[in-house]
């Protein structure tokens, strides 16, 4: 996939993700990645930011001698998700407009 991929959809993917489960940040970097192109050093600043803006929370679970950071959504972020929804709704509906020919002349 040769389009950037923005902040916004970057966010809205991760908090969709946790809306559905929550999971430690190297799975969910590895979610993301089966499908954008996403590197970690992408991926950690996001889900801090996100955590930052009160949109996620986080615990520790011992795995293996070692701790393991999850993320899980909060209202503000199931709200935050939702504001993404919508504008993705009204983005993709005006690109297929234009790219399939239809405008509104």
């Amino acid at each position: 996939m040769e389009i950037q991929i923005p902040t916004l959809l970057l966010d809205g993917t991760v908090l969709v993700l946790l809306s559905r489960e929550e999971m430690y940040g190297y799975l969910l970097t590895k979610t993301v990645q089966e499908s954008l192109p996403v590197s970690e050093s992408t991926m950690y600043p996001v889900l801090r930011r996100l955590k930052k803006e009160g949109a996620l929370e986080t615990y520790d679970v011992p795995f293996e001698g070692r701790m393991r950071r999850y993320y899980k959504i909060t209202l503000i972020g199931e709200k935050e998700l939702q504001r993404i929804k919508d504008n993705w709704q009204e983005f993709r509906e005006t690109m297929n407009k234009i790219m399939e020919g239809e405008t509104d002349e």
